[in-house]
């Protein structure tokens, strides 16, 4: 589910809230009970759950965090050098 921005024209409470892509655009202000709390337009926000994703299981294993370059780095560092601009291996 997405994370939207929500923000009340009445009092100007702001919050983040996770709703349904289908539930309603306004809904009631938690500050001041108005039916003015409304979805801001702003840039999508996500949370991704679960294994599989680039942030939960991947992110990290490309370096060990000691400063040293794997093997397969280096490999792919001296392929890169091979290639000419524009080249369509990369």
């Amino acid at each position: 589910m997405p994370i939207y921005d929500f923000q009340c024209s009445e009092c100007g409470y702001q919050q983040e809230l996770m709703r349904k892509v289908s539930a309603p655009n306004v809904e009631g202000c938690p500050q001041c009970q108005q039916q003015t709390f409304t979805k801001k337009v702003s840039a999508p926000n996500f949370q991704l759950t679960g294994s599989g994703w680039y942030a939960t299981d991947f992110k990290n294993n490309h370096n060990s965090g000691s400063g040293k370059v794997t093997e397969s780095a280096s490999a792919n560092a001296a392929d890169s050098a091979k290639c000419v601009p524009g080249c369509a291996c990369h």
